[in-house]
């Protein structure tokens, strides 16, 4: 519908193309607080900002989950060193686990080669999204962090959607570029009433490994109409990229994001 504003509870058209029912767990689940990760533009490090969420909360002792509903390019096996399919146990899927116990499925755990392509249209990829959160074992979860395919395509369209969401976490770095294209996100949560909790700039800048000194990669960040929404400063370290590549990421050590997660954790 032209004037669509995507609250379908709210709407009284019935037959209207646009309308999608809300996603429902399996009586074998809960899940106190769904969390989603977003990025308006590719390469930000989305999903390595949702693994030190998602990690940051298993080191504090809460069950956590991801959900990796970047179908067509998902990472987070990867970061975390999964591989292997998942499988049934005949009523549910059954997510994979890190060390740390956090629960993972992704579209990555359901092929025989990763490296083969998910080459689906849309309806069949919302398909995908609402089986992960409504066919899944996720038991008892305190989070589930839902880390997001970048822009403001037909999944997110989807996840905004279908899945409860009580926080949503933007992700940018300090270039004009990322700026002006995270502001379409930021646009289109508001209009979807999907709460924004803050942004958190990755990638900011450096560290010389002699001195010490703060180098910025891409100049001073001029983030100017985002600057009250930053959250945290994430920076650049050559060393946590490579535990990310071996699948390591719990054991990266990130204290720009604690602030994040002690805000998260008080609600």
């Amino acid at each position: 519908m032209p004037d669509c504003d995507y609250n379908c509870e709210a709407c009284n058209i019935e037959n209207c193309d646009s309308r999608i029912s809300k996603a429902k767990l399996n009586s074998d689940s809960s899940i106190k607080h769904v969390v989603a990760v977003l990025s308006g533009k590719g390469g930000v490090g989305k999903s390595y900002v949702t693994s030190l969420i998602a990690v940051g909360l298993a080191r504090r002792g809460y069950s956590v989950g991801i959900m990796d509903a970047d179908i067509t390019g998902p990472s987070i096996p990867k970061s975390f060193g999964l591989s292997g399919m998942l499988y049934s146990d005949g009523s549910h899927l059954l997510p994979a686990e890190t060390t740390l116990g956090i629960k993972v499925v992704s579209s990555n755990l359901l092929l025989q080669n990763v490296e083969d392509p998910i080459i689906w249209r849309g309806p069949m990829l919302s398909s995908l999204v609402r089986q992960f959160y409504e066919d899944v074992y996720w038991g008892d979860l305190d989070y589930l962090l839902i880390d997001m395919p970048p822009g403001t395509g037909d999944i997110t369209l989807t996840v905004f959607q279908l899945l409860p969401i009580d926080s949503l976490y933007i992700v940018t770095s300090p270039q004009d570029l990322v700026t002006l294209i995270v502001n379409k996100a930021i646009n289109m949560s508001n209009q979807m009433n999907v709460p924004i909790k803050g942004i958190i700039e990755n990638m900011s800048y450096i560290s010389c490994p002699h001195c010490g000194e703060r180098i910025n990669l891409y100049g001073e960040s001029d983030n100017t109409s985002l600057k009250e929404k930053v959250l945290t400063h994430i920076p650049l370290k050559s060393e946590n990229a490579k535990k990310v590549d071996s699948g390591l990421v719990e054991q990266v050590v990130e204290h720009e994001i604690d602030g994040v997660i002690d805000d998260l954790v008080k609600e």
